[in-house]
């Protein structure tokens, strides 16, 4: 796949089949992953496959649990707000959302990602874009979720077996499936209208007229 291609159409894909996604594919993705570079080059990162029913139904309940806490605090009135509004595409969003939450179970495959000794926090998250890239050329849809981190990380440790002495944070887990909706290119505010200059506020110097990959149409989900 054209790298162009993967860049501006690795959208988050939540409604998955249950086919299971081969050995031989997680391998690929896995080996991406590792490609990422991380700060000073530490590598502090594992990656955990969960792809054994028993273990997914274990911890169903528990993204279940984080998304309701997600909705009571972060989120609170945000669907009602969008409802309201009459926002189409905020509610699909979360329509779809709740989706991976009702069928947590019945994703074939979640990657989880840990790391440690990372201050800042953020230098796993190149990694996990390199097995989302890499599931995109491979035809597996993809969606980056951190709930399970940021509401149930003892739980989590707790089932698969994780020493907690260690340093270990549990920072992403990706679904992996294959998508029961189309590829596409999803609609985003244009470039020039998040982006600086020289200086906060300062527009850009140049024009940037996207998108700039031509081959799929926008259609309007994340």
């Amino acid at each position: 796949m054209d790298l162009r291609e993967a860049l501006y159409t690795t959208r988050a894909m939540r409604r998955v089949t249950d086919e299971p996604v081969p050995d031989e594919v997680k391998a690929r993705i896995l080996d991406a992953a590792i490609r990422a570079p991380s700060g000073g080059n530490s590598q502090n990162w594992r990656m955990m496959v969960v792809d054994d029913p028993e273990v997914r139904g274990q911890l169903a309940p528990l993204y279940r649990e984080a998304y309701s806490q997600l909705h009571e605090t972060f989120y609170a009135g945000r669907r009602e707000a969008a409802e309201k509004a009459g926002d189409e595409a905020a509610v699909r969003v979360m329509r779809s959302s709740d989706w991976l939450a009702d069928n947590f179970e019945t994703v074939p495959t979640w990657i989880l990602f840990f790391s440690r000794n990372d201050p800042s926090g953020s230098s796993i998250y190149p990694a996990v874009w390199s097995a989302m890239l890499a599931a995109r050329g491979e035809g597996v849809g993809t969606c980056l979720t951190t709930i399970l981190g940021n509401f149930k990380s003892a739980e989590v440790f707790e089932v698969l077996g994780i020493p907690t002495d260690k340093g270990w944070r549990l920072k992403a887990a990706v679904s992996c499936g294959y998508p029961t909706g189309r590829w596409g290119l999803a609609q985003r505010k244009p470039a020039e209208d998040v982006s600086y200059s020289n200086r906060w506020g300062q527009p850009l110097s140049f024009d940037v007229n996207g998108p700039n990959w031509g081959g799929a149409a926008v259609d309007g989900i994340n």
